[in-house]
């Protein structure tokens, strides 16, 4: 196990770490430190987005640092189909290497990047007063595994003024250029509460799940945890009676079937109708072995005690 320092001469906090699919690891920084130690990158202002990949050997492959004149703070990343996503508020005007500029108080800055961390486009978006981006979900197409779009989550504080989506947690959906395709607020309890969004979740059957903190004041904080069903968000969701994954297949796969059921016949053919495997099932998910079949595609059936039925393709690498 290698063990790696990474930082300036000043204050470096990392905000997100997550994995990459070469095995290695994101790196998500504020970083208040200038070009020094093992930072390789000057800073462009009070504080930036910092952002490093280390390989599989924990070697620093490279390093990024985004940011304008004022104070840039990075919150959270996520892996898209084309590279990364980096995301967190921004204080700064157009300056440094930010080419959006700012509204009122702290925006939300987003920044999409290749896999080399080379910048796609950047975007800015205001809830007005401090907005704090928390978490992000990434929307992919279920033909070709591209971004659908991403949807945000945060929470706005009021900076010495209460307006009417002051302190409450808020959601924001973007195509996956970074427009934006509609917001919402999710109402705190009461006006006075400080109500803090730490992430959000999207799961499979379409409702969200917002983690966050609620209290009359501060340091009385108690945790709060919000499932959400929304139909613009169940519109985004692409359920399938049957999905198979990983898919193309080397050695295991899983079959996964959408809809309820008692007792269930898995049935795999090959393309020229001939039965190959037949498994029941009670499981929403079940484990099935590939390896004793040739490379080429094949057709994955499902029919249920009801009586209801569905297939997919299946490809053996």
């Amino acid at each position: 196990m290698s063990k790696i320092t990474l930082g300036g001469k000043g204050l470096d906090e990392v905000q997100k770490m997550i994995p990459t699919v070469d095995g290695g690891v994101l790196l998500g920084i504020y970083s208040r430190s200038g070009e020094g130690g093992s930072k390789r990158t000057e800073n462009y202002g009070e504080g930036d987005f910092w952002v490093v990949k280390l390989s599989r050997e924990n070697k620093v492959e490279w390093e990024k640092n985004f940011g304008g004149k004022g104070d840039d703070h990075l919150r959270t990343l996520a892996m898209t189909s084309t590279g990364f996503l980096i995301g967190g508020e921004s204080r700064s005007e157009k300056s440094g290497n930010k080419t959006v500029g700012i509204e009122e108080g702290t925006d939300l800055w987003l920044i999409a990047t290749n896999l080399k961390g080379e910048e796609i486009w950047q975007k800015s978006y205001n809830f007005k007063n401090r907005d704090m981006l928390m978490g992000m979900s990434v929307l992919l197409n279920s033909d070709d595994h591209s971004a659908k779009g991403y949807l945000l989550g945060g929470y706005t504080q009021a900076e010495g003024k209460v307006e009417t989506d002051d302190e409450t947690f808020w959601m924001l959906y973007l195509d996956q250029n970074g427009n934006e395709q509609w917001r919402k607020h999710v109402k705190g309890d009461s006006r006075k509460k400080e109500e803090r969004l730490s992430d959000i979740k999207l799961n499979r059957d379409g409702s969200i799940i917002l983690a966050g903190t609620s209290a009359e004041e501060l340091g009385k904080e108690n945790w709060k945890i919000v499932k959400l069903g929304d139909k613009q968000i169940d519109q985004l969701i692409e359920k399938k009676d049957i999905k198979i994954y990983p898919n193309p297949v080397s050695d295991y796969a899983y079959v996964e079937i959408g809809f309820d059921f008692k007792e269930a016949d898995i049935v795999m053919y090959d393309m020229g109708g001939r039965q190959l495997q037949s498994i029941k099932t009670k499981n929403k998910v079940t484990k099935i072995n590939t390896q004793p079949l040739v490379q080429g595609a094949y057709l994955v059936s499902v029919k249920t005690d009801a009586g209801k039925t569905a297939s997919a393709k299946l490809i053996k690498k």
